[in-house]
């Protein structure tokens, strides 16, 4: 089987604009969660969120672009200009055609839907833009990436909520193996901090009101955030033979369906995708330093998580570093796995492990190494990223040092 490399990162989130500014604010431990800038907050219960602050799109895109890129396009469309600069790919001929994307995301263009359903029921207007539908569909950001760059290769988008960004990378590493493409741009973005957005996951009853606490007693829910990370996944002997610079190897890729419940985690189907990640990497658990939880600080996620992990790496777990950095960048739904894979490439290039921030009290449900609050230096070979959705829909891509 061909072998796939990473040679491009680019993000841009609550913590930082860059995949630089990122990685600096999760070795300081740096919180990016804080109050929300948005309309009608007043009305919200849940008024703290990931915002990704200080962001002027009018600096990055003209009149025409924004008319028709949402929020979650554009931080797709920077996270891959800075992941292709890094790459120093062209694309171009027969690169062009077996070159492609593909994307997770699970809201979509939610931001243009919510603000036109209030042109619509609440200022009461007939007509709303024509670019409506091409703003809000979930294969905007694809697309337009496609359409920048000139990927004419397999491009497309997956839906599969809090795991859409794993199963994007997931689905793109297999194609490059596989043989079906040589080049893939792929990773996560959303956007879905507006009014909207936030009262339906109130609903939910799982949001906490005040900071996001993964696996202590104390934690009371999740946070949400934005942003967006990009990868430029390409097979190894295409990037030795160009120089390119390698930020780590893409092992392996597992999924699993829990079957069980729609919003209730099964620690068996967790459990199964984190273990068929290692097979298919032919790892054995011994060779994982660093996992990267999904974390979400809910009681239910976070021992649920923790279970799976003790059955999969039995005595082997409590020597095992896991933390959660939503606790830092919040919980970006379906981009959310793609900004924590930045967690992963930095304990395999740097030998630093992001911590799980917030952390007060010991649950002996959670009894593991969560690195509490204070980043580590640690040297890794092989990193795990864990994204468990609604739906029971688990997605674990395994990283190996090269």
């Amino acid at each position: 089987m061909r072998r796939v490399v990473i040679t491009g990162a680019g993000s841009i989130n609550a913590l930082g604009h860059s995949v630089a500014e990122t990685c600096e604010a999760m070795k300081t431990g740096i919180c990016g969660i804080g109050p929300l800038e948005i309309r009608d907050v007043e009305r919200l219960s849940v008024q703290i969120g990931a915002q990704v602050k200080g962001y002027d799109q009018e600096k990055h895109f003209n009149r025409q672009q924004i008319a028709l890129f949402d929020r979650f396009t554009q931080f797709a469309i920077l996270a891959a200009r800075e992941a292709l600069a890094q790459s120093g790919l062209e694309f171009r001929g027969e690169l062009a055609d077996r070159s492609g994307v593909v994307l997770g995301t699970s809201g979509g263009g939610l931001t243009t839907q919510d603000e036109n359903y209030r042109v619509v029921y609440e200022e009461g207007k007939n007509r709303v833009h024509p670019f409506v539908v091409p703003k809000l569909m979930n294969n905007a950001a694809a697309s337009h990436v496609s359409m920048t760059w000139n990927l004419r290769g397999p491009s497309f988008t997956v839906a599969t909520a809090c795991a859409s960004s794993n199963h994007a990378m997931g689905l793109a590493f297999q194609m490059i193996r596989s043989g079906m493409a040589d080049t893939m741009v792929t990773g996560g973005s959303e956007s879905m901090l507006c009014f909207g957005g936030v009262k339906a996951w109130e609903g939910l009853r799982v949001m906490s009101k005040d900071a996001c606490r993964p696996f202590s007693a104390t934690r009371n829910g999740m946070v949400q955030g934005e942003g967006a990370g990009v990868y430029v996944f390409e097979e190894y002997e295409q990037a030795r033979k160009r120089g390119a610079t390698i930020l780590a190897e893409v092992a392996g890729f597992a999924m699993s369906s829990d079957a069980s419940d729609i919003v209730m985690p099964s620690k068996q189907g967790a459990a199964r995708a984190i273990s068929s990640a290692l097979k298919d990497a032919r790892l054995s658990p011994a060779d994982v330093g660093y996992i990267n939880a999904h974390g979400t600080g809910t009681a239910a996620n976070d021992k649920t998580e923790c279970a799976a992990v003790a059955d999969v790496f039995g005595a082997h777990a409590d020597g095992l570093m896991i933390s959660s950095t939503k606790s830092m960048h919040g919980h970006a739904i379906g981009g959310t796995g793609a900004i924590e894979l930045l967690a992963c490439l930095m304990a395999l290039r740097e030998g630093i492990i992001a911590p799980t921030i917030g952390y007060e009290e010991l649950d002996p449900e959670c009894a593991l190494d969560v690195v509490p609050n204070e980043a580590r230096e640690a040297s890794v070979d092989v990193a795990l990223s864990n994204a468990f959705a609604f739906g029971g829909l688990n997605a674990v891509i395994a990283l190996r040092r090269v």
